[in-house]
């Protein structure tokens, strides 16, 4: 597995090693005892699955209290990943990081506690698997206007598919009024 820096130095993008032939591919995403080493030491409790079609985005997400880290890839189709730092006492603090993710190009984006978290699906329709460093609490959940003007994130938005959100999404807040972390 190799690691790619981000901007954001805590959040990664890990590669795997592809072996392909004409029966298809084989890679290990993932070894507990590589990732603690290398990336972060803790245990992932809980592993989530999204279908969503294109169009869709989703975030930005995040639990105060119990904060989950999240390994994202892609099995299907192709997002733009985003995560958004609201580590207060990060050098960070208040920035974004994107990537694309895809099950053509096997990466898979390590975002830390303490970050927001969204994605746009680029393809006409992608699911995505993302393990998680602590438990999904509902009454902890807090969401981020994913075209805050303060962000200002660069969202790949395409024509092709018009853009499809959530509810909670579209009453999502403000990232001057959101709570962070310390």
């Amino acid at each position: 597995m190799k690691i790619i820096d981000t901007h954001i130095p805590d959040v990664k993008i890990l590669k795997p090693q592809v072996f392909t032939d004409a029966r298809g591919y084989f890679f290990e995403s993932f070894r507990q005892q590589w990732f603690q080493q290398h990336v972060a030491n803790l245990d992932f409790v809980q592993t989530n699955q999204s279908q969503s079609i294109g169009g869709t985005l989703r975030g930005l997400h995040y639990q105060r209290m119990q904060p989950q880290g999240k390994l994202v890839r892609v099995m299907s189709g192709e997002i733009f990943d985003v995560a958004v730092d609201l580590r207060q006492s990060s050098p960070s603090f208040g920035h974004w990081t994107g990537h694309i993710l895809s099950a053509d190009n096997h990466c898979q984006m390590w975002i830390p506690p303490g970050f927001a978290h969204g994605f746009y699906v680029m393809s006409d329709s992608a699911e995505c698997l993302y393990q998680c460093s602590d438990y999904y609490a509902p009454n902890d959940e807090y969401a981020i206007k994913w075209n805050d003007d303060t962000l200002a994130i660069n969202w790949p938005l395409s024509s092709k598919h018009s853009l499809q959100l959530s509810e909670k999404d579209n009453q999502a807040g403000n990232f001057t009024d959101a709570r962070m972390f310390d």
